[in-house]
C-alpha cells in the first residue's frame, strides 16, 4: 500500500500541494534552544521577508568556453 505525505502551513493550516511551499528554519544563537522548523505557502514565506543567500557549493560549469583538457587536446 502506497502513502502519500501531505504537508500543512503551520501558519495557516492550508494544505501546501507537492512541489510548492517552503521549510523555514529557524536557529537561536543560544544553542540549548534548540533548532525550529515551520513549514509554509509560498506566499507565506515570501511575506516574512528576510535576505537572500547565496547558494552553497560549486558553481556549474559554463558551456561557452572549452575545458582544460580541451585546450590540451585540441593540437592532437
Amino acid at each position: 500500500m502506497a502513502r502519500k505525505t501531505v504537508f500543512v502551513s503551520d501558519q495557516s493550516g492550508e494544505t501546501i500541494p507537492d512541489g510548492k511551499g517552503a521549510k523555514v528554519r529557524i536557529t537561536f544563537a543560544d544553542a540549548r534552544k534548540g533548532v525550529r522548523e515551520l513549514d509554509l505557502t509560498d506566499v507565506e514565506a515570501e511575506r516574512l521577508g528576510g535576505r537572500p543567500v547565496a547558494r552553497r557549493g560549486r558553481r556549474p560549469k559554463s558551456t561557452g568556453s572549452p575545458g582544460r583538457n580541451e585546450v590540451r587536446n585540441a593540437g592532437l
